[in-house]
């Protein structure tokens, strides 16, 4: 139901049905201690109080509580001048709980960062060791206590030798500041602001070790004198392969007769 249409009210005492008031014009029964003649709120006496910037009656009472024109909302009195302004703040939903923050009745608690969430839900996430706003991941408090213990921790902590040199790059979510610093396990500390709300952009670095001392250039020797290449002789002519002939018969000739020469007989012995 839209409160602000309504018009008229019907006595649950008499059933007189009449103009939206604070009391019956028949009975004189009372609806409420609280009336709101714009939100046509009947509710018990709580110190609430209309106010016309938010469009909405909240509970007072109304000394103790400021409207912030750039939040768009209502704020404690001691937040006044105290507090980082976000416009339009209200017009959304508790990061916690989801639920509207503008219409709420349970208290807004402002963090460092000027976002808001309910009362509550701050309470319980600060039991379950949660430090950073939801949305921006912001300190939600002051840390520096929590800071130094890390210190104490980190010294009696050292890594290993082999991560002794190791460097990583970090961006601080409390100052936004990007810097190198020595990677630990147990948290990187920020440079800029000396915060450990830290988050790690990139792997590991290992440092470079010491150069060594350079070597003194050697001479350059003075460069031969390249030998003229030798002509190149010109390629012999190819012979044009001879033609076979064919072999002629030949005449036999004949022969002359070689003189032999006599051959010596042995001498006869005579019969007796």
């Amino acid at each position: 139901m839209d409160r602000f249409l309504v018009k008229e009210v019907q006595c649950s005492v008499c059933n007189t049905v009449q103009q939206a008031q604070k009391t019956c014009q028949e009975c004189n029964v009372t609806f409420g201690d609280y009336y709101c003649d714009i939100c046509h709120l009947f509710d018990k006496d709580k110190k609430q109080y209309h106010c016309q910037p938010c469009g909405i009656c909240r509970i007072g009472p109304r000394e103790k509580y400021f409207h912030c024109q750039k939040c768009n909302l209502c704020l404690a009195s001691d937040l006044r001048g105290n507090h980082k302004c976000v416009e339009n703040v209200s017009r959304q939903n508790c990061p916690v709980c989801m639920e509207d923050m503008h219409t709420s009745r349970i208290g807004a608690h402002v963090l460092p960062c000027g976002h808001l969430l309910h009362k509550t839900c701050f309470d319980d996430m600060v039991r379950t060791g949660a430090y950073r706003c939801p949305l921006c991941m912001h300190s939600a408090w002051n840390m520096e206590d929590s800071w130094e213990q890390m210190d104490k921790d980190m010294a009696q902590s050292p890594m290993p030798t082999e991560y002794q040199d190791a460097i990583v790059k970090i961006i601080c979510n409390d100052c936004q500041t990007h810097c190198t610093v020595p990677f630990h396990v147990l948290g990187m500390k920020c440079s800029g602001c000396g915060s450990y709300n830290t988050a790690q952009d990139g792997g590991l670095i290992q440092q470079l070790q010491e150069p060594q001392q350079l070597q003194e250039p050697q001479q350059l020797q003075e460069p031969q004198q390249l030998q003229e290449p030798q002509q190149l002789q010109e390629p012999q002519q190819l012979q044009e392969p001879q033609q076979l002939q064919e072999p002629q018969p030949q005449e036999p000739q004949p022969q002359e007769p070689q003189p032999q020469e006599p051959q010596p007989q042995e001498p006869q012995s005579p019969e007796p």
